[in-house]
């Protein structure tokens, strides 16, 4: 693991006159080194996805499905050998590492059915006024253009798919900008797109510094940006560019309500494992992560010691030993970051629980109580494996606490009354409510994204390849309807 890799250029592998280090977060040993590309092979790469628009836009559906299906079946095939490369770069449990392989698996399977049945066309009659008599209206989609897709570190691989799959799937050319801290991931799935028919240009993977990312933001010849990560970056990006079409996919501080009806000792303990697995998973580094429980008061004592418990039998170690629940974020700074907030809580009055400690970029699962709602964790996305617990006395409170954010990604609610479902799903400001579990559920397949802080668009591949594409109208005329 310790090569030199090339980066994917208008589908073809190629090196810049720089490299630069991918090193492991938790013993920091060289994973690769990385090639980037120059300006120059920015340029010609950008001016390949722009040429090559209108031929990659025509492309038959069954080419561009292919294409798809190889990438999925490829990834199958060396599932154990990426997700110890994600593992490696980016400190996942290897574990966790192979679901994220399963689930780029099934993005390229979906986005291969979609590319056959997306586009089919819609008729619409246009005689229901007299001056439409004989007319008919054809509404299709096609691409607004070049996509520049940006992922980022959490989840290398799956989120790389994300930006790829959909765009390949419509027949929009894309440059994929993968994390600096985790290119690797990206990296090979231009390799394996390198073994399709896909058209010169359609695609490039470009590990450019973050630096070097503003001209590339503002190239005109990309219409469509594709963001994920912090919602600093994404609204400065936005911000930037006004006239460009750009779906972000940001931040959250994902609650989990337990309301008073999940109350038998097995739905406390249910809902305990559920949390402690999911505010801990990646390292807490998902946008979807439990970071706050907001518990009724009628199960709150109960709830407490349960959760702790069960923080504390996941395994914090060694990423790629298969009994490992909770590895190193992804730099030494980000786990003093958290320390930081976790620090101020406990200045502020804060009740820790559990954790609190760091050890070089691995920061040990950890929660607090009683805390205060002007601190730091409270009001921003943690980024962590670091849950707070909130006791509240109704429904009502229960979600007018999870409202009190300026995030609304998704929204877990622990309950057995569909009446009750219904009403969170009414009341909750957030992108998605999942009903008898963690906020942290995500099929790839289902419309995912955020409202508030959160973001603008939607992925899931359906909802990417519509943001992708735009409405064109046709209307025949002369007809007899």
């Amino acid at each position: 693991m310790t090569s030199t890799h090339a980066f994917w250029l208008a589908g073809r592998q190629a090196t810049g006159e720089k490299t630069f280090d991918v090193t492991s977060p938790w013993n920091g040993r060289l994973v690769g080194t990385v090639s980037v590309p120059t300006d120059e092979q920015v340029e010609e790469a950008v001016s390949a996805a722009h040429a090559v628009v209108d031929e990659f836009a025509a492309t038959p559906a069954h080419v561009r499905a292919a294409a798809l299906d190889h990438v999925s079946r490829r990834l199958v095939e060396r599932t154990e050998e990426i997700a110890r490369l994600i593992s490696a770069e980016n400190g996942k449990p290897v574990k966790w590492a192979r679901g994220e392989v399963g689930r780029a698996v099934s993005v390229f399977r979906f986005a291969a059915e979609e590319a056959r049945r997306f586009n089919g066309g819609e008729a619409q009659r246009l005689d229901t006024d007299a001056g439409g008599a004989g007319r008919l209206a054809l509404t299709r989609r096609f691409p607004r253009g070049a996509v520049l897709g940006i992922a980022p570190f959490n989840f290398p691989l799956n989120l790389c798919a994300h930006k790829i799959a959909p765009a390949i799937a419509v027949g929009a050319p894309i440059i994929l900008k993968p994390a600096p801290a985790t290119p690797l991931s990206g990296l090979l799935l231009g390799e394996l797109l390198a073994e399709t028919d896909l058209p010169a240009g359609s695609w490039s993977v470009l590990p450019v510094p973050n630096d070097r990312m503003p001209a590339l933001v503002q190239d005109e010849r990309l219409p469509v940006i594709s963001f994920t990560g912090s919602d600093t970056v994404g609204y400065a990006i936005m911000d930037s560019v006004p006239r460009k079409h750009c779906t972000l996919e940001l931040g959250g501080n994902g609650a989990a309500v337990v309301l008073s009806d999940w109350a038998s000792e097995q739905d406390l303990d249910q809902a305990a494992t559920r949390i402690a697995t999911f505010s801990n998973y990646q390292a807490g580094q998902s946008c979807i992560s439990v970071q706050r429980v907001i518990a009724d008061a009628s199960v709150y004592e109960r709830l407490v010691p349960k959760i702790v418990a069960a923080v504390e039998a996941q395994v914090t170690g060694d990423p790629g030993d298969d009994a490992t629940d909770v590895g190193p974020l992804v730099s030494e700074d980000a786990a003093k970051r958290v320390e930081s907030w976790v620090d101020e809580a406990v200045r502020a009055g804060a009740q820790l629980l559990t954790g609190g400690k760091r050890d070089g970029a691995t920061y040990a699962p950890t929660v607090l109580s009683e805390v205060p709602a002007d601190t730091t964790i409270s009001c921003e996305e943690v980024f962590g494996p670091v849950l707070t617990l909130t006791r509240i006395e109704s429904e009502t409170e229960a979600f007018a606490a999870v409202n009190d954010s300026r995030y609304g990604l998704q929204a877990g609610v622990f309950t057995h009354d569909l009446q009750a479902a219904f009403r969170a799903h009414r009341a909750l400001e957030v992108g998605g409510v999942i009903i008898g579990d963690v906020p942290s559920y995500r099929a790839d397949q289902m419309p995912y994204g955020g409202a508030k802080q959160s973001g603008v668009g939607r992925e899931g591949v359906r909802f990417a390849m519509e943001d992708y594409t735009y409405e064109r109208v046709m209307v025949l005329t002369g007809l007899a309807l």
